[in-house]
């Protein structure tokens, strides 16, 4: 058997070897070069801090005296305020002291500047650091809570902005880039992908997020986040994490919503939202099924709040909104944003399902209150008293309503829980104290007409239950055996 020669390996070794950097070469020019991006959008993007006046209370904010490290150190805010949870010297009361809170950017060349809600929340003072180093004391055009974007304006001329782009048009996966000050270093640049559009936080209702896997730390909070042709296309806003540091889940407001803010509050000084006025919960597997529906999709109207468009428009605990206003609606985080971004007065179509049923309902959209002010109702009297009849087939014992909780909850009749036992009821999730006012959609009137609807439930289907917890709507899907 022929041997190759020595040449002939090494002359394998050196092909494999070339072809190997050659592929390795192509992946690495399909990553994208950040440096111009970085160099020309830097300086539009400025670090915030605050001057706010604390608490008198024990914990501190000031740095023991063996810490020789200088005021505007990016360490020192992080440090002062690691004491500070120790509760070492603290400031005098009324003293005010500067905090590096986070970062903004310029969006017009006479000094306006986006931020966070939360950076520049409950400040005495604004504070506007540029790339030049030239500081400003900001007026506060504007802040809103609810979709955590603030307007800022500065005394100067002829700044360096940003491009204002479309997270619309970003796809998943696509590369974005962040620059920002954490913990207070400015101007830092990271850069990540698109995970996910559209996501609904417990903290931002009306805010349909952009999740990314960017690095961002405390101090990000209020900067830009940019696509690859250098236009902004979100401010970034939170992260989760369990630990206080970044695990690769950000979250950023996307651009068109937080322009559309800055508007309202730079033209009128507050934000008009649209509302519709119902309390919705997500559609289940379980709860699909309760509601005959093929698949679990929607929004499932929990309760209708009084005096809302909704009641206007005739909506029902129990329908389930599927379109809004010719878009479709898969979850019930994605329909508080699309409620939100409607016009008030605006004339929409809503298509539910109603007792398996699709229904298109004609809805004027109705201004977000401040407070949601519900109607109060007429009290009603003592309801009758029944025998202890409480279902036994699905393992809760109910009895009457008393008139004042009746009162309190806005309702007009139901079942109170009384116990729970071994089956269905609790398998489903019900509790004790639990109001039950309708069952496989049917109006629940009271203790005995409660026994007649169970009974004539067909065995091995789900069924929903609407009940009333702690001030709540919501369904429940519960199987009957």
């Amino acid at each position: 058997m022929n041997r190759p020669s020595s040449y002939g390996y090494l002359a394998a070794l050196l092909a494999l070897a070339l072809l190997t950097f050659g592929a390795s070469a192509g992946a690495k020019s399909h990553l994208p070069d950040f440096t111009e991006l970085v160099e020309e959008n830097s300086p539009a993007v400025v670090n915030i801090s605050t001057r706010q006046t604390p608490e008198s209370r024990g914990g501190s904010g000031r740095l023991p005296d063996h810490f020789d490290i200088p005021e505007d150190h990016p360490l020192r805010d992080f440090m002062e305020r690691f004491f500070g949870e120790r509760g070492e010297r603290p400031p005098e009361h009324g003293q005010r002291r500067p905090r590096s809170l986070g970062s903004g950017f310029i969006i017009s060349e006479d000094g306006y500047v986006l931020t966070n809600h939360h950076v520049i929340d409950g400040a005495d003072e604004v504070n506007v650091r540029l790339s030049d180093r030239r500081e400003f004391v900001a007026e506060v055009i504007g802040s809103d809570e609810r979709s955590d974007v603030a307007v800022l304006k500065i005394d100067a001329e002829g700044l360096p902005t940003v491009r204002i782009g479309q997270s619309d048009t970003l796809r998943v996966g696509e590369w974005v880039l962040a620059i920002g000050s954490p913990f207070g270093f400015e101007h830092s640049a990271t850069a990540g992908i698109v995970s996910a559009k559209g996501r609904s936080l417990p903290s931002g209702n009306y805010v349909p997020y952009l999740q990314t896997d960017v690095a961002i730390n405390p101090g990000n909070s209020g900067g830009p986040l940019f696509n690859l042709d250098g236009e902004v296309v979100g401010i970034n806003s939170q992260i989760y994490s369990r630990t206080g540091g970044f695990m690769g889940v950000s979250f950023s407001i996307p651009i068109e919503l937080a322009m559309d803010v800055a508007t309202q509050l730079r033209e009128t000084g507050r934000v008009a939202r649209g509302w519709l006025g119902v309390i919705i919960q997500d559609v289940t597997r379980d709860l699909a099924e309760s509601f005959d529906m093929d698949r679990p999709r929607g929004a499932l109207v929990a309760q209708v709040l009084s005096d809302s468009p909704a009641l206007e428009a005739d909506l029902q605990p129990g329908d389930i909104i599927v379109e809004f206003d010719g878009e479709a609606v898969e979850t019930s985080g994605s329909l508080p944003p699309m409620v939100g971004a409607t016009p008030v007065g605006a004339e929409v179509q809503v298509k539910v399902l109603r007792e398996g049923r699709e229904v298109m309902v004609d809805v004027t959209i109705g201004e977000l209150p401040e407070e949601q002010a519900r109607a109060q109702r007429p009290p009603r009297g003592e309801p009758e008293r029944a025998p202890d009849t409480a279902a036994e087939r699905l393992g809760l014992r109910v009895e009457p309503v008393p008139a004042e909780r009746l009162e309190e909850l806005r309702v007009d009749s139901g079942v109170l829980v009384r116990r729970v036992e071994s089956g269905p009821a609790r398998e489903a999730g019900i509790r004790p104290g639990d109001v039950i006012t309708s069952i496989d959609q049917q109006s629940v009137e009271g203790v005995e007409q409660f026994a007649e609807l169970v009974e004539g439930l067909a065995s091995g289907r789900s069924v929903p239950v609407l009940v009333l917890r702690e001030g709540g709507a919501r369904f429940f899907a519960l199987r009957i055996p």
